[in-house]
């Protein structure tokens, strides 16, 4: 590589851009950043030049040599890149609601990374991103390409199957976000703690929990069962654990597991939002017009704290310590989405799984864990399933296999039911969805 890395975040309009920014800059003694290329649609002309201009102003504050370049021009900004993250979302905030709102519609939980809601990001958002993959192979072949669109294990299985360029990596910020968490519950600096994760992305698991190197992994049971003492995120209800049922699991449980375990508690809070109009994405779209309404002031040139509340901490950390370890051949360990390669032995070796890697300038390699435990082993295999057809369905533009991905996802009650939704969300989403054809739906 050479001295000056070249690094463009495509979906740069994004609220969550300064948190990159800023962690870039704190990196740059290890991470010599020289230029960032902030890329968007022109739907987003407008938000990439709020948070590119405070991008600039960020930087030009913290005194280093990074240029910001704002651009609409795709393959302008991907020519000679070191690293491309991406940071999508097709359909914008106005499509998440629909995601969010329509299952409910149906008495199903509407989540934007799970169930329906999941399936619908997931095909809008697949094929832009290996046309991305493309574009890559000829522009910035020796590229990596960092993925955080949600649903990122998806996403991730779906361009290490069909897509043009092998360097990908999916990154979410749940399981670094889960290890601060921890530490800070343990009451211990969290370089001494260590969790392995072994599953897929928002349904990792946490098979064992080390301090200095000793299992932890009982007291942090009796944590997760405390219900004054819950692991969640702010897009998550902290509903309370069964004691008993945590600790006959035997693991850790994600925040999203909660979605899987608590489906009708988690259903019944739902249809309450639903009703007085303050579902997540109607949430999320109010907090976004109150950042980007800080981002404007001119006299702003850090990232403002109220950003935390929009759900994504630490995300600038996986972001940047996969960066920098990839750029330095750190050797250290980090949670990803990666090819499986028999790192979980239950799962096909090609698909994208998530589980500790250890990271070197040529990528990660995932860290073989054997079979999953039998009490969770059922549950990742049926999302696999999933995730496997939502992916076909997704380049094929297949019907029969947007249902058939739809009706075997656990969160979705019935195939009549499925049918009737995904014909609605089909035709709701069709600006997205050229892959369907004009008659998207089948009535």
């Amino acid at each position: 590589m050479k001295k000056g890395i070249k690094i463009v975040t495509i979906g740069g309009g994004s609220s969550y851009t300064p948190e990159f920014v800023e962690g870039l800059i704190k990196r740059y003694d290890e991470l010599p950043v020289s230029e960032l290329w902030l890329v968007d649609i022109e739907e987003g002309r407008e938000k990439l030049s709020i948070v590119g201009n405070l991008a600039k102003r960020m930087v030009e504050k913290a005194g280093v040599p990074m240029e910001i370049h704002l651009t609409l021009d795709r393959l302008e900004a991907l020519s000679g890149a070191d690293f491309v993250t991406t940071q999508m979302r097709v359909g914008q905030l106005k499509a998440r609601i629909q995601d969010e709102r329509l299952p409910i519609k149906y008495g199903m939980i509407g989540q934007e990374t799970n169930g329906a809601g999941g399936l619908f990001k997931g095909m809008r958002t697949i094929p832009v991103l290996l046309e991305i993959s493309k574009e890559m192979q000829e522009m910035c072949p020796d590229a990596w390409l960092i993925n955080f669109t949600n649903p990122a294990g998806m996403v991730t299985e779906a361009m290490l199957r069909y897509g043009s360029h092998p360097k990908v990596v999916g990154v979410c910020n749940l399981p670094i976000n889960t290890r601060m968490t921890l530490a800070r519950l343990l009451g211990v600096e969290v370089e001494r703690l260590h969790i392995d994760f072994a599953g897929l992305n928002h349904m990792v698991y946490g098979l064992d929990v080390l301090v200095d190197g000793e299992t932890v992994l009982g007291e942090v049971l009796d944590i997760m069962s405390d219900s004054k003492r819950q692991v969640s995120m702010r897009n998550i209800a902290p509903l309370p654990w069964e004691p008993e049922f945590i600790r006959s699991l035997g693991v850790i449980p994600c925040p999203y597991h909660r979605y899987y375990y608590k489906t009708g508690d988690i259903l019944e809070k739902q249809l309450e939002e639903f009703q007085s109009g303050t579902i997540r994405a109607e949430v999320v779209q109010k907090l976004e017009n109150e950042l980007f309404e800080l981002y404007r002031d001119e006299s702003l040139a850090v990232k403002p704290p109220q950003l935390e509340e929009r759900g994504g901490a630490y995300y600038s950390d996986a972001a940047c310590n996969l960066i920098s370890s990839i750029y330095n051949d750190s050797g250290d360990i980090q949670t990803l989405n990666v090819r499986n390669d028999g790192a979980i032995s239950d799962l096909p070796k090609e698909s994208a799984v998530e589980v500790n890697c250890v990271v070197t300038k040529g990528g990660p390699k995932p860290i073989a864990i054997g079979e999953l435990p039998v009490s969770v082993s059922g549950l990742v295999q049926q999302i696999k399933s999933f995730e496997r057809v939502a992916a076909e369905a997704s380049v094929t533009g297949s019907y029969e296999k947007a249902l058939l991905a739809m009706t075997i996802n656990p969160l979705v009650t019935s195939d009549v039911k499925a049918k009737q939704l995904l014909d609605e969300m089909l035709e709701v989403h069709k600006e997205y969805l050229p892959q369907f054809g004009e008659r998207v739906t089948h009535k």
